[in-house]
C-alpha cells in the first residue's frame, strides 16, 4: 500500500512558478533534497500548468523555510505556495488507528441496523444473516478497492478512507434496496413452496433495472469530475468510482447469493 503522508508522516508542499519558468520534477526533487540531511527520497508531480506537489519527509519550520528560499534562489523569486501540509509520526499513527476503527465500526454498525430493518422477516430465517451477508459485500468492495490501489500504487491517504465509507455507505444502500424486495417476496410466496434462491432470483430480477440505473447516474456525475476536475482530488474521485461500480456488483452477485449460502448451513 502506497501510504500518504496522512498515515506515515511527511510533509507536502504545492508550489506555483510565473508561466514558462525553467524547471522539471527532477530539479525540483533534487533542490529540495539537497536543503538538508534529513530530506531525502523526495518526490515531485505536476499538479497544474507550473504547478508542482512537492512531498518529502516531515520538516521543521526552520527548514521549511530554506526549501522556499532555495527554489526563489534558484528557480524563481516568484514562487507562490498554494498549500502546505506536514504531519508528524505521532499524529499519523493516531490517524491510521482512527482510520481503522472508522472502518470497522461502520462494518459492525450496518450488520446490527441491518438485523433490525429486518427483524419482521418470515422467523424461520434470521435478520442477523442478512446483516453477515451485507458484511461480506461491503468487504468485497473495500478489499478490491484497496487492492487496485496497492496495485498501480495510488496513494492512500485521508481522502481514500472518506471515499471508502462512502463506497460503504452506497454499496449498503444498493444491498438493502435487494434484500427488501427479497423480504417482500418471502412473505407473497410463502404459500407456494419456492426455495430460497428462487425467491432470491426473482427478487433481484425485480430490482436490478433500478440498481444498475441509480449507479450509471452516479457514476456519470463522478465520470465528469474525474475528467474535468481538479488534479488535487482525482484519486478521491477515482476511489469512489472504483467503489461504486464494484458496489453494484456485490450487491447483484455477491450479496444475494451470499445469504442464499448463509441460510442454507444449519
Amino acid at each position: 500500500i502506497n501510504a500518504g503522508i496522512d498515515f506515515t508522516g511527511g510533509t507536502q508542499l504545492e508550489v506555483q512558478f510565473p508561466a514558462g519558468t525553467d524547471t522539471n520534477n527532477t530539479q525540483l526533487a533534487a533542490l529540495v533534497d539537497g536543503v538538508s540531511e534529513d530530506l531525502s527520497g523526495t518526490s515531485v508531480v505536476t499538479a497544474g500548468q507550473d504547478t508542482y506537489l512537492i512531498k518529502t519527509k516531515f520538516m521543521e519550520e526552520q527548514t521549511y523555510d530554506l526549501v522556499i528560499q532555495s527554489l526563489k534562489d534558484n528557480v524563481s523569486t516568484e514562487v507562490v505556495e498554494n498549500r502546505f501540509t506536514t504531519v508528524g509520526p505521532t499524529i499519523s499513527e493516531t490517524l491510521r488507528t482512527r482510520a481503522v476503527t472508522a472502518l470497522a465500526f461502520a462494518l459492525v454498525a450496518i450488520i446490527i441496523y441491518i438485523a433490525l430493518t429486518f427483524r419482521n422477516i418470515p422467523k424461520k430465517y434470521s435478520p442477523w444473516k442478512f446483516g453477515f451477508a451485507a458484511m461480506i459485500a461491503l468487504a468485497h468492495d473495500v478489499i478490491i478497492t484497496l487492492g487496485i490501489f496497492s496495485l498501480f500504487q495510488l496513494e492512500v491517504d485521508a481522502l481514500f478512507i472518506t471515499a471508502l465509507l462512502t463506497v460503504i455507505g452506497f454499496s449498503v444502500h444498493d444491498t438493502i434496496v435487494v434484500f427488501d424486495r427479497i423480504r417482500e417476496n418471502l412473505t407473497s410466496f410463502s404459500g407456494k413452496r419456492k426455495k430460497f434462491a428462487e425467491v432470491c432470483n426473482v427478487s433481484l430480477s425485480q430490482s436490478l433495472a433500478r440498481s444498475i440505473n441509480t449507479s450509471i447516474s452516479t457514476l456519470l456525475t463522478l465520470l465528469a469530475l474525474l475528467l474535468l476536475g481538479s488534479p488535487s482530488i482525482q484519486e478521491f474521485i477515482l476511489a469512489l468510482v472504483i467503489g461504486i461500480g464494484i458496489g453494484t456488483y456485490s450487491s447483484i452477485f455477491i450479496a444475494s447469493p451470499s445469504l442464499n449460502r448463509i441460510l442454507q448451513k444449519k
